[in-house]
């Protein structure tokens, strides 16, 4: 067998264990995200070795996604970094074996402070799963390592089950791109939408008349790549269309020999020049459109181009 063979096996027997792992799936999963969610203070995730390094990874997933998270490490948390922690939180101890002893020496003292615990672990009869409050089973019947004793699938498991608990808290929270750009300011992608709409938008505007024909919209439309086109009525905008108005227009007319006119909508979203492309994006959002029409000031109604979705995203 040669090694890229090995890599495809290791890689379908982790995926088989995540298979079963999504069968373990529970109400207990419905439950900590309402409890996070309605958090009133912060989630502190807590863990050691490679499992606290995936914790780690879970924390920063969940603050750059907007629920209030820190990591720390089971060790450290009992020589002072416990400090951090207050009866408002809820503790997330991660540990495969659920027995680590570190993580098992600040049960108590959480206890103390007043905290949810909800553990997440491989042994769901262990005494973290015990102990806990809730119980997120991330149990595999073995390793990918040939020897079953080096963290691969268990660890995994963990980073898997995080991310499902962000990706369904990012949802419960309605957390969108604009608040990424917020939580991302030297990101990539934080900057583009931190970025001004006339930096990214296009000059090149899908134009027609209100007098054109259906064959010279589809024309129009095919050349500029936008799904779309303003429509004018001498110099003066009137309307737009977009693919989706094409379809409609060809499931209602049986005759195309139709214009511009039968087929634009009258109204159209847009925004200035200078607006935060996140603003753009937020609008967008809110009425589930892909482009929008700029101009040069806020009070204007002079089309200068046109800002898409795909301009936004679609960078280097």
């Amino acid at each position: 067998m040669t090694y890229s063979q090995r890599a495809k096996q290791i890689f379908e027997e982790e995926i088989e264990e995540l298979h079963k792992l999504e069968s373990l799936i529970d109400d207990n999963f419905d439950k900590a995200i309402d409890l996070i969610q309605k958090c009133k203070g912060k989630l502190v995730v807590m863990g050691i070795g490679k499992t606290g390094i995936i914790g780690h990874k879970i924390a920063s997933s969940l603050a750059s996604t907007g629920t209030p998270a820190v990591f720390v490490n089971a060790a450290e948390a009992v020589h002072g970094d416990l400090g951090i922690v207050n009866h408002k939180d809820i503790v997330l101890l991660v540990s495969n074996s659920g027995s680590s002893s570190e993580i098992l020496n600040v049960i108590e003292p959480v206890r103390k402070l007043g905290c949810t615990i909800i553990a997440m672990t491989g042994d769901v009869s262990s005494r973290l799963a015990q102990e806990a409050d809730l119980v997120l089973s991330i149990h595999v019947d073995k390793e990918a390592c040939p020897l079953g004793l080096a963290p691969t699938t268990s660890t995994t498991a963990t980073a898997l089950m995080g991310d499902a608990l962000m990706v369904c808290l990012m949802e419960k929270h309605q957390f969108k791109a604009e608040n990424f750009a917020v939580y991302h300011p030297g990101g990539a992608l934080g900057r583009q939408l931190l970025g001004r709409v006339k930096n990214l938008m296009t000059t090149n505007v899908p134009r027609v008349k209100v007098t054109d024909s259906f064959k010279d919209l589809v024309h129009e439309m095919s050349d500029k790549h936008l799904g779309m086109t303003m429509v004018y009525e001498g110099k003066r905008c009137i309307g737009i269309i977009t693919d989706g108005d094409l379809r409609r227009a060809i499931q209602k007319y049986d005759d195309l020999h139709i214009t511009a006119r039968d087929v634009m909508t009258p109204s159209y979203k847009h925004i200035h020049k200078d607006a935060l492309l996140s603003d753009a994006l937020a609008i967008m959002d809110k009425f589930n459109i892909t482009t929008l029409a700029v101009t040069e000031k806020p009070d204007s109604q002079d089309i200068i181009g046109i800002i898409s979705i795909h301009h936004i995203i679609d960078f280097n």
